[in-house]
């Protein structure tokens, strides 16, 4: 490792992690905002102004202010830093490259480095560019670029160009373009302790066909018993856009309110824990290693953190609370051969699946993805035990990016 690289002028944003959390703590952004649109007519630092405006559209949900905003922020510098704890690059320098996109475009690479000895460098690639050469100077390089039929072509010409690259490369490109949600289904089928059923990707016309001639059993492969399907659109994330349906009037009435034209399809299983709950869980995957991520607990069989009743409800903190102290010896014992698999699976250093469990036992798979979001942002009274989770996390990230970079020297 060397610890003295090239001067470079990087941009420095405020970045995404310090946003998300003004935002989540209930702080103004519209003040912030004010504040860089000021500062992007007279600052040499512009680019990181823009790309912190975008940052914030985002987050308010305004997605084409967003989209232009980063494409200004492109066209005038594509390198951008989240310095070390120590304000300069004398510990590794890791060189994400990166996409454009929403915050679930990219692994959350801010938030598991944050207040670290890492040099983070983000390398962005807009659609049709090429990676520079030479590379920005770096130790390591981290693929942060989730899978979506947009980052198709920006895969397959990282696998190309970095095929050849001498410095470690930590998820390889090729791997995250198999994780779209057909392939990982297929590639855990039969593993030992998990269920992961069918997903097949069918366009609006074949959907509204086989809605209307009670052909939609066989799109689905369902379980025996009455017809239930999960329907949601190719792009969505977090649950947009996601329904359960019944019958075949059901998806027609879903097919009149969307828009989309590329659906999944897969039958849902009920995982109903025995006192009528719904329970899912995040799990992070660090070389190898699964480390609990989170617990929602919800009445809803759609169950997001967010909408789960954590906040209001003690008894469901509590239970996320032991879960998380007891995860290694209770939680990843009971699903070891499971989590086995899914690391062999996927084949990456670094990524998240949420699940459940069935009433059976089993690992009841949702997703895949490297780009799911983990933070330590929940305010520390009644989410206290959560902190230390997280930071064995991140600590584990940080020990696997200083491990790989040290061998990249011996």
């Amino acid at each position: 490792m060397q610890p003295n690289h090239d001067s470079v002028d990087i941009q420095v944003p405020i970045g995404v992690a310090a946003l998300s959390r003004l935002a989540y703590g209930g702080g103004d952004l519209t003040v912030a905002r004010r504040y860089l649109t000021e500062q992007v007519a007279v600052s040499p630092n512009a680019a990181a102004c823009l790309l912190d405006l975008a940052t914030i559209e985002t987050i308010l949900g305004c997605a084409p202010v967003a989209a232009a905003l980063q494409s200004a922020a492109f066209a005038t510098s594509r390198l951008f830093r989240r310095p070390s704890i120590y304000g300069d690059d004398s510990g590794v320098r890791v060189l994400a490259i990166m996409a454009p996109g929403d915050l679930m475009a990219n692994t959350p690479l801010e938030f598991l480095l944050e207040d670290s000895d890492v040099t983070l460098d983000m390398l962005f690639c807009p659609p049709g560019e090429e990676l520079p050469r030479p590379l920005p100077p770096h130790d390591l390089i981290f693929v942060a670029v989730a899978e979506s039929d947009v980052s198709r072509p920006l895969l397959a010409m990282l696998a190309r160009e970095l095929a050849g690259s001498t410095a470690p490369l930590l998820n390889r490109p090729e791997r995250i373009a198999c994780l779209s949600r057909t392939e990982v289904a297929a590639a855990v089928r039969d593993s030992p302790g998990l269920v992961a059923p069918a997903i097949v990707r069918v366009s609006r016309a074949k959907l509204a066909a086989a809605a209307e001639t009670d052909a939609l059993a066989a799109l689905s492969c369902p379980p025996p018993g009455p017809f239930a399907a999960l329907v949601r659109p190719v792009a969505s994330h977090a649950g947009g856009g996601l329904a359960k349906l019944a019958d075949a009037a059901e998806v027609l009435a879903y097919l009149d309110e969307r828009p989309e034209q590329e659906f999944y399809l897969s039958s849902f299983v009920d995982y109903r824990s025995g006192d009528g709950l719904f329970r899912k869980y995040r799990i992070v995957f660090v070389d190898g290693t699964p480390f609990a991520g989170h617990m929602a607990i919800s009445q809803n069989w759609m169950v997001h953190y967010l909408n789960a009743g954590m906040w209001d409800d003690a008894a469901k903190r509590d239970e996320e609370a032991r879960w998380m102290r007891d995860f290694d010896t209770v939680f990843a014992v009971r699903h070891a051969a499971a989590f086995a698999a899914l690391h062999a699976a996927m084949g990456l250093d670094y990524f998240i699946v949420d699940c459940g469990e069935t009433v059976d036992g089993a690992l009841l798979l949702f997703e895949a993805d490297p780009a799911m979001l983990v933070h330590a942002m929940d305010p520390p009274g009644p989410f206290g035990y959560k902190q230390a989770p997280m930071q064995k996390i991140f600590a584990a990230v940080r020990a696997m990016i200083r491990t790989r970079a040290a061998l990249a020297t011996d």
